[in-house]
C-alpha cells in the first residue's frame, strides 16, 4: 500500500514537472518569435528610405552624366552633350530633385540611325507614405533636345518637356563590389532603373527655383532660335591662333636685307 502510494506521488510529481517545462519552454519560444519580428520591422523601416539617404548627387556607372551646370546652361537655355550615355540624379534634404538624361536609343530596322535625347527637369519631391518617391517637376523649365538624323534631316527637335516621374521603391546602401554608397529606383510596376552611384555630397545643382517662367508661344519660338544658334556656334571660338612664325619680324628682316642689298649694288 505505501509502496502504490510513493509510485502515486512520484508520477504526479513528474507530470508538474513535464507541464511547468512545457510553459517555460512555450514563453521562450513567444520571446524568442517577439524579438524576431521586432528585429524585422527595424529592419524594414530602416530599409523604407528617408530624405537624408537620398541627399546628393547620383551619377551612372558611366559616370559622364551629372546634374548642374555642366549639363543645363538656363541662362542660354542650352543643354550640353556629355561624353557618353547616362542619368544623374540630385536630392536636397528640404525636398527638391533634379535630373539630366542623356539617352540613346537603337533602330532596329536601321542601325545607323539612333535617336538621342538630353533631357533636363527639376522641382519638388516627396516619400509617400507607401515608402513610393513622387518627383513633381516645376512646369516651365523642363527641356528636352530630341535627334532622329534620318527623319528630321539633322535638325534636332529642341521642346519644352514635364513629366511627373513615380517610382514604387527606393533603397540606399554601400555597395559590396565597387565600395560606393549606391540608389536603387524601381519603377511603378518594379523594373529597376539601372543603379546610380553617389558623385557629390552635398549636391551639384542648379538654384532650387522655377530658372524660365516664360511659356508663351513667342517666347518658345524665339527660345528655339537661340538654341539653335548657340548649337551651331559650338564649335567656333573668337580666338586667334598664334603663328609659330613672327611674321613681324620676318617682314621686317626681309625689308633691311633688302635694303643693305641696295646699298651695297650701288658701292659696288
Amino acid at each position: 500500500m505505501i509502496c502504490d502510494t510513493n509510485w502515486l506521488l512520484f508520477t504526479a510529481l513528474s507530470l508538474f514537472t513535464l507541464k511547468v517545462d512545457a510553459q517555460e519552454s512555450s514563453s521562450s519560444t513567444g520571446a524568442s518569435s517577439s524579438s524576431s519580428s521586432s528585429s524585422n520591422a527595424s529592419s524594414e523601416s530602416s530599409s523604407a528610405g528617408s530624405n537624408s539617404e537620398l541627399v546628393g548627387t547620383w551619377s551612372s556607372k558611366s559616370n559622364t552624366v551629372f546634374t548642374g551646370p555642366g549639363f543645363y546652361d538656363p541662362i542660354d537655355e542650352l543643354l550640353i552633350e556629355p561624353a557618353l550615355p547616362g542619368i544623374s540624379y540630385s536630392f536636397t534634404e528640404d525636398g527638391y530633385w533634379e535630373e539630366a538624361v542623356y539617352q540613346i536609343t537603337s533602330n532596329a530596322q536601321n542601325h545607323s540611325c539612333p535617336a538621342a535625347a538630353l533631357t533636363f527637369q527639376h522641382g519638388t519631391y516627396e516619400i509617400l507614405s507607401n515608402g513610393s518617391l513622387l518627383l513633381t517637376p516645376f512646369e516651365v523649365d523642363g527641356r528636352q533636345l530630341l535627334s532622329e538624323p534620318c527623319e528630321d534631316y539633322g535638325i534636332s527637335t529642341y521642346s519644352r518637356y514635364i513629366q511627373t516621374e513615380l517610382y514604387d521603391q527606393f533603397s540606399v546602401y554601400v555597395d559590396p563590389y565597387h565600395g560606393r554608397y549606391r540608389l536603387n529606383l524601381f519603377e511603378w510596376d518594379g523594373t529597376p532603373v539601372q543603379p546610380l552611384y553617389l558623385a557629390y555630397r552635398p549636391p551639384m545643382m542648379l538654384p532650387t527655383e522655377t530658372l524660365n517662367p516664360t511659356d508663351t508661344a513667342a517666347e518658345t519660338h524665339s527660345l528655339r532660335k537661340r538654341i539653335r544658334r548657340s548649337l551651331a556656334n559650338k564649335g567656333r571660338t573668337r580666338a586667334v591662333k598664334v603663328s609659330p612664325i613672327n611674321v613681324d619680324l620676318w617682314w621686317w628682316t626681309s625689308v633691311g636685307v633688302i635694303a643693305v642689298g641696295g646699298v651695297s649694288y650701288f658701292f659696288l
